[in-house]
């Protein structure tokens, strides 16, 4: 975090803008530079000069602090670090203090080696930078626990607190601060302590929402003027985590809204909704991310459920570019971590997007995101809630991501973050029951109601195609999957070759390559053809399909072995409505062709649809052209067969050899 100039122009622009469209009061002044007059209270700012008794130093303020008490410390961008470092310098001190706070800034002094020197126990829920050394060394303890229950626990006095020191901003005619970028749990620690101490700087940004505290609630004032914190994600640097923000990205649909979190992934998603309308927020942070989103009319929330228009978050972390637009504008609702974290409230959002990044997954879909080679990194924050809350909401979306691979010093890949099992010292911070979507470079699994078996396929087939193998055979040792199950897929999954077609009826459908875990869809697709339909497909009377029968038909290599699939309805409950296949013949670059669609789709034009398809697919690869076998009854495959595939020159070739016809389309 640092501090930095106020940036002119464009933003202060936008943020008037919304004032005028949503109305709003105009900020008081800053607090005058000039000398202290003769009156000791002249020189105030005239809506503190009724408060003046509650003003004093730093030093006079921490004062209060006794022997044992527990301090609350406010949260990340308005750490008060005045009072901290004056609590720190109390001459003689006092003994056994615990400082109680989620995620702060310099609020842990450090020497020259970057070793935590406080002088105070310290309880934190979250493990950032700023905590780690010092809980590293002992000196800090760490809370495994929702940030969005702390509220509860504090107001129950299961988290005691004693002191509140927070950072606000200058007061209104009626005496009433605002809590600025940082609302959180601040509410809760404000209402159970003994004694609250409060910055008052005049650069504080008034957010709206339910982010006020009347002065009557604060003992004392210390006023401060300084810029506020700012907080810049460091950019994505690996090529891998910008694809995974592209796939994030990718299955955000319009309308959605979405929960920002400080993960980088996320902020990087964001990046790739410039096509997409009517975007909404609901998050427990905020971020500069937003910011152009809000400048190209996308992050709209027209379509939310609740707090139309309005962008509701808890605290925010970013640049003054951020808080100007935050300050005296009623387009940001900033309200108690609790509220913004109910797991109802979540759930009854349109379409709401949590995405969670995670330091490694089991084969069955176990979660580690708080624990980083067996030492605590990060925290649990909000993260259940939003995932839970997802999952309920219409159309909702929970994510897990992460890459794929452990990165060695010199940037070498030394090991699968996807494991058989979890490592010791690696917790579950989301239990497998609650994990619906995971992404990783090579792909995106869907887990949620699916068997351990179909898990554990989908998880090695976004694995680092390094590591397949032996996770592969590492699934078969546990008993996650069937001797009779193989695996040739070993590339990323091809995201780039999905595409949605609308056929003539205007009915679409999604055409993807196929994955192994496709089985039980294919499956469905065999039973729900006529008899007919079967013998054509196979030359044959087929009553069902075994599991290697199944796999030819959906589990390829991708490289002679090529499967595609139509699939209709939403991406994490899709029906298999079609499948064609081609298989090279190296002797002589011609592939065979076969397809399968379901009968409420045949003549729609998805066979042609999937031929033109393929065979793009096929011409790419250099292959020379297709060949069918097709029963002489079958018309319909006839005429699929003889249209051709590709726009351009192509020479088709019939030959007819008693009860079937085979053709030969050159490319």
């Amino acid at each position: 975090m640092s501090a930095e100039a106020n940036p002119p122009g464009l933003f202060a622009r936008l943020a008037s803008g919304w004032r005028d469209r949503l109305g709003s009061t105009p900020p008081p002044p800053s607090l005058p530079d000039a000398a202290t007059p003769a009156d000791p209270v002249a020189h105030l700012h005239p809506l503190l000069r009724p408060h003046a008794a509650k003003l004093c130093s730093a030093a006079a303020a921490v004062a209060q602090v006794r022997h044992g008490d527990h301090v609350f410390v406010g949260t990340a961008c308005a750490t008060p670090r005045t009072l901290v470092a004056a609590l720190e310098a109390v001459e003689f001190g006092v003994s056994d203090v615990e400082l109680v706070h989620f995620l702060t800034d310099n609020a842990v002094p450090k020497d020259a080696a970057g070793q935590a020197t406080t002088r105070f126990r310290h309880r934190s829920f979250f493990v950032g930078a700023d905590i780690r050394a010092a809980v590293s060394q002992g000196l800090a303890d760490y809370v495994p626990l929702s940030i969005a229950r702390v509220p509860e626990l504090i107001a129950l006095g299961r988290i005691a607190v004693d002191v509140a020191l927070v950072q606000v901003s200058l007061p209104d005619a009626f005496g009433y601060v605002s809590l600025g970028v940082s609302v959180d749990i601040a509410p809760a620690a404000v209402a159970r302590a003994r004694v609250v101490i409060a910055e008052i700087n005049p650069q504080m940004p008034r957010s709206g929402g339910d982010s006020v505290l009347h002065l009557d609630q604060i003992h004392h004032l210390v006023p401060v003027d300084g810029p506020v914190i700012e907080y810049r994600h460091p950019a994505v640097a690996s090529a891998a985590m910008e694809q995974i923000a592209r796939y994030v990205s990718g299955i955000i649909e319009d309308g959605s809204t979405l929960q920002i979190g400080l993960g980088r992934i996320t902020n990087e998603a964001l990046k790739y909704l410039a096509d997409r309308r009517d975007i909404g927020i609901h998050s427990d942070v905020i971020t500069d991310a937003i910011i152009p989103l809000l400048e190209r009319g996308i992050l709209t929330g027209a379509r939310k459920t609740q707090h139309r228009h309005r962008i509701v978050t808890s605290f925010a972390m970013g640049t003054r570019a951020l808080y100007d637009l935050i300050d005296h504008n009623p387009l940001f609702v900033f309200q108690p971590i609790d509220v913004v974290c109910n797991p109802a409230t979540i759930a009854a959002q349109h379409k709401m997007v949590s995405v969670t990044q995670a330091f490694a997954v089991d084969l069955t879909g176990q979660v580690c995101a708080d624990q980083f080679n067996g030492e605590f990194y990060g925290g649990l924050a909000a993260q259940g809630e939003f995932l839970r809350g997802a999952s309920r909401s219409a159309g909702g979306k929970p994510i897990i991501c992460l890459a794929s691979a452990e990165d060695g010093p010199n940037g070498e890949i030394v090991a699968s973050r996807i494991r058989a099992v979890l490592k010791p010292g690696e917790g579950v911070t989301v239990a497998r029951t609650d994990v619906h979507y995971v992404i990783t470079e090579f792909g995106i699994a869907y887990l949620f109601g699916k068997s351990v078996r179909e898990r554990a396929l989908a998880l090695i087939e976004v694995a680092h195609p390094r590591f397949r193998a032996e996770l592969f055979a590492q699934a078969q040792a546990l008993g996650y999957i069937g001797a009779e199950q193989t695996l040739k897929n070993m590339r990323a999954y091809p995201v780039e070759e999905e595409l949605t077609a609308t056929l003539k009826d205007g009915r679409s459908v999604l055409l993807r390559p196929s994955a192994s875990g496709d089985a039980q869809g294919i499956r469905d697709l065999f039973h729900g053809l006529s008899d007919r339909d079967v013998y054509t497909r196979f030359f044959r009377k087929v009553c069902g399909l075994s599991d290697r029968d199944v796999q030819r038909l959906c589990n390829m290599n991708f490289e002679n072995e090529v499967a595609f699939v139509a699939c209709f309805g939403p991406r994490e409950n899709p029906q298999i409505v079609a499948q064609s296949c081609y298989f090279v013949d190296p002797s002589s670059n011609l592939a065979e062709t076969a397809f399968m669609v379901h009968p409420a789709w045949q003549g729609s034009g998805l066979g042609a649809t999937l031929q033109r398809r393929m065979a793009a697919h096929a011409q790419a690869r250099g292959v020379r052209g297709f060949v069918a076998e097709i029963m002489a009854s079958n018309e319909s495959m006839i005429r699929l067969a003889r249209a051709g595939a590709v726009t351009g020159p192509n020479q088709v070739t019939v030959e007819s050899n008693g009860g079937t016809v085979r053709i030969t389309l050159l490319f």
